[in-house]
């Protein structure tokens, strides 16, 4: 996705790589990328938190939140660090939030920047459901907004945890791109993991879900089944994905060509 912007902004000096780090090297590492012509990174679980800590300029939304996902480094050796999962959840998201109810399912660093997102944004109310409760709470005291014991009706429901990730065993993509969701209130695993059931996913006129994969998650096969308008967590990849290359290219972010890049790669 992002080598392919690159390629189109013509910088072709520039390459964009994984970079795997244990959480033990984190800081080390990233200081060191900081003094070898990196221009910046992305920071994805678990290192979105530690990601704040290192860094020497955070904005303002990183701070609130909690967590950033994007470092910028300066020639003096600084690091700037962002979050752009949050203005990237609005911009796939397509419309204003203001006014409207809003369910976060989770409450890592993702669903810290959905809920945040959200609120800033006007939303009416934002409740944060979480398997684990206690961080529920703790995520609702932080940002402001209300946790939930048990999902609720809502205008929009965001899933920010990793449920539906990986297809059953066995299961090729084609099949799972065929396979409809179970229509018995009981049978769906997946969406019985966020303590959901296929009716209860026709509470919701508007649904995103934050994970991407080959075809569709069980949670969007329900919600389109219903009617409901939905955003996959590809074009969320992609939204805040243009935004980090905004901020180290200072350049436009070719985004149709980085949405195209990054769907034939999935």
């Amino acid at each position: 996705m992002h080598n392919a912007a690159l390629s189109r902004l013509g910088l072709d000096s520039w390459c964009y790589q994984r970079l795997p780090v244990p959480p033990q090297l984190f800081e080390q590492t990233v200081r060191a990328l900081a003094m070898c012509g990196f221009a910046g990174a992305n920071v994805t679980i678990p290192h979105k938190h530690a990601a704040l800590l290192v860094c020497d300029e955070p904005s303002r939304a990183a701070r609130e939140i909690g967590a950033a996902n994007t470092l910028t480094f300066h020639p003096d050796g600084s690091i700037a660090a962002e979050n752009t999962d949050a203005p990237g959840l609005l911009a796939a998201y397509g419309r204003s939030p203001s006014g409207i109810t809003a369910l976060v399912l989770g409450a890592g660093g993702s669903a810290r920047a959905v809920a945040w997102a959200l609120a800033r944004a006007g939303a009416g109310e934002v409740s944060v459901w979480n398997r684990t409760p206690e961080r529920a709470r703790r995520l609702a005291g932080d940002l402001g907004v209300r946790a939930v014991s048990a999902p609720v009706p809502a205008d929009l429901l965001v899933n920010c945890t990793s449920v539906g990730l990986e297809r059953g065993a066995g299961v090729p993509a084609e099949a799972a791109q065929r396979s409809e969701v179970e229509r018995s209130a009981t049978e769906d695993r997946a969406l019985n993991q966020l303590s959901l059931t296929f009716d209860q996913v026709g509470e919701y006129s508007d649904v995103i879900d934050l994970v991407y994969r080959p075809g569709s998650t069980p949670l969007l096969a329900a919600a389109r089944a219903h009617g409901a308008r939905t955003v996959d967590g590809l074009e969320v990849l992609v939204a805040q994905g243009a935004l980090s290359l905004q901020l180290w290219t200072g350049r436009p972010a070719p985004i149709e060509v980085m949405r195209r890049a990054a769907r034939q790669a999935v």
